[in-house]
């Protein structure tokens, strides 16, 4: 193929007549990329993008649905109902770079009503299925990688339908160097005999890294058997320990040496092989107490392994069996026995697959983000998980409320989890009580930068700062305001007894609120020490924060003004405003305000 003259074919593009300032973009953009290897479709427009060029999303909580009986101490869990799109941006601000791990599974595409764009169904006879599926992962893949942390990783659960083009999607979003497995997930344990050619037992998940160098596999608990070959005959304080060979193959000369036994026997290498260690080192060893030679003193040398001094995780293979992770049936009966016998969700994942998932990244206080929430399973596993290991992990799951799913399955399922419920035969499950869940839904506002919509904006985006912040107590600020006269229209304050977090909605008030800030009670009502800031969210036409007139305050204050930290957040991940033409076609308007 001959080599093109990208200057001059953007040239021509330049110059090509009858197309709209979009269309003359995107053809650059094309003559621009220049790949000659990977993925390509046709982007398909999604009615959510639609909305979110001319409307932004916060989200806003509805307390009547709050179970927060676990107390102060348990991890406040998220479940938001909305657009996964417009839920994504929104946690772009709360949540950049602070999520460890995501789970998705999102759907695959089979042609089987399970696929809905722009609120129709694609089928398997649709020339652009495949392009519509990429085109709506890719929108959200984006987002994603952009929430998880250094360390964080993304598992994706999939079936052949769309594996081969999801594998080349996340090369291109996540850098196929950031490739971590491919595993092959038992999901069946009986073939469908109705089958014309093969009966498909297994699915996959595909994970990826943020960066490769950075991410830590914690490995599979060690099983009881496998420390039960630990004993400490010898009674050494380092603890339990088994035996080691104390030879090696092939032979090196300097490791040839005789060692004496205790019992005055001498011994050399079997034949073909020499000792671990040089004679230097293995005398410091025994000095140690690092070699064992037998009850009696008298049996070949080992070398003591204390199961203290072993890596605990067990690297994990890429099969994962249903006998260890549980399959489509196991997960099946697991959601209607929370229901009390009802079928009200199918193919949900087996617990256990998704525990194992959130157990293998990050740590006990590790944040765990599905966005394709479904029956709510990954809220399920990471609150078991937490009970086993004494973990702190939170959980924030994203649905949609189609067919009520998210209030009466998602939310529900949760619920008799947290408050414990009874099986069909009548068993009793103890709630996991130690959770606090918190149901937010999604609210889109007007984009343009009106003086007017920037206050909405601050005004409805005080949930969002909560969960950024991670602070939800709200107190009474009238009982607060002492002689300042402040109310909730001018100021709000949260807190949880060692952080706290005030949003200033009156740029006039900030002079009283100063005052107040400076006398002692007000500051050891929201916190515990002077030396914790007080996080404090200020409207401003701009990104300037008051900090002049929070000068005898700076000390103690730690200042964001908004709505500009939003905007800036929403810059990186909205779609970009349509241009505006005006009578003067050369004077084009519109884009980012």
């Amino acid at each position: 193929m001959a080599r093109i003259d990208r200057a001059a074919l953007r040239q021509k593009i330049q110059n090509l007549t009858g197309l709209t300032d979009d269309e003359r973009a995107a053809l650059l953009q094309l003559a621009a990329e220049g790949r000659s290897y990977g993925l390509v479709w046709e982007d398909r427009e999604e009615a959510v993008e639609e909305r979110l060029r001319e409307e932004l999303p916060v989200l806003v909580e509805d307390k009547e649905l709050a179970l927060i009986d676990g107390g102060q101490e348990a991890p406040n869990h998220i479940l938001i109902e909305g657009d996964n799109l417009e839920a994504l941006t929104a946690l772009s601000y709360t949540h950049e770079g602070r999520v460890d791990v995501i789970y998705i599974d999102p759907p695959y595409n089979t042609g089987n009503k399970d696929f809905v764009y722009n609120d129709s169904f694609v089928d398997s006879e649709d020339s652009y299925r495949h392009s519509k599926w990429l085109s709506f992962m890719s929108k959200r893949l984006r987002i994603a990688k952009r929430l998880l942390s250094d360390r964080g990783v993304i598992f994706i659960s999939i079936d052949d339908n769309e594996q081969a083009n999801l594998k080349l999607l996340c090369d291109q979003v996540f850098g196929e160097r950031n490739f971590v497995a491919q595993v092959v997930w038992e999901r069946a344990y009986a073939p469908v005999n109705l089958k014309k050619h093969f009966s498909e037992s297994h699915d996959y998940i595909i994970c990826y890294a943020k960066r490769i160098e950075d991410a830590v596999c914690n490995g599979l608990p060690r099983t009881t058997d496998a420390n039960d070959r630990y004993s400490n005959p010898d009674n050494d304080p380092r603890g339990v320990w088994k035996a080691a060979d104390s030879t090696v193959g092939p032979v090196v000369k300097d490791k040839l040496y005789e060692i004496k036994l205790p019992s005055g026997r001498t011994v050399t290498p079997p034949s073909g092989r020499c000792w671990v260690y040089t004679e230097e080192r293995f005398y410091e060893m025994v000095a140690d107490g690092r070699i064992w030679f037998g009850p009696n003193g008298d049996s070949s040398p080992s070398v003591k392994k204390f199961l203290t001094e072993v890596k605990q995780g067990i690297t994990p293979m890429t099969i994962w069996k249903y006998s260890e992770v549980g399959h489509s049936q196991d997960a099946a009966k697991e959601v209607k026995d929370i229901f009390g016998g009802e079928s009200r969700f199918t193919y949900p994942k087996s617990m256990r697959l998704i525990k194992r998932i959130a157990g293998l990244y990050g740590d006990k206080s590790s944040t765990v983000l599905d966005f394709f929430a479904g029956s709510g399973t990954t809220l399920h596993a990471v609150m078991q998980l937490n009970k086993e290991d004494g973990g702190k992990r939170q959980c924030i799951l994203v649905t949609n409320n189609e067919n009520n799913i998210c209030r009466e399955v998602t939310y529900e399922r949760n619920k008799r989890v947290i408050e414990g419920y009874t099986t069909p035969k009548g068993g009793q499950v103890e709630g996991l009580h130690e959770n606090n869940l918190r149901y937010y839904r999604t609210r889109l506002l007007p984009r343009e930068r009106t003086n007017r919509n920037m206050r909405a904006l601050v005004s409805a985006a005080t949930d969002l700062l909560c969960i950024k912040e991670g602070v939800f107590e709200e107190l009474n600020v009238e009982s607060l305001a002492l002689k300042a006269g402040l109310t909730p229209k001018d100021v709000r304050l949260f807190s949880d007894g060692e952080r706290a977090m005030m949003v200033v909605y009156n740029e006039e008030a900030i002079p009283d609120i100063v005052d107040w800030l400076l006398t002692a009670p007000a500051t050891n009502v929201l916190t515990h020490s002077r030396t914790n800031a007080i996080k404090v969210y200020v409207f401003s036409p701009g990104s300037y924060a008051w900090d002049d007139d929070f000068a005898p305050v700076l000390d103690r204050v730690e200042l964001c003004a908004l709505p500009e930290a939003i905007y800036q957040a929403y810059k990186n991940v909205l779609p970009k405003k349509r241009a505006q033409r005006t009578t003067d076609e050369t004077s084009p308007k519109g884009g980012e305000e």
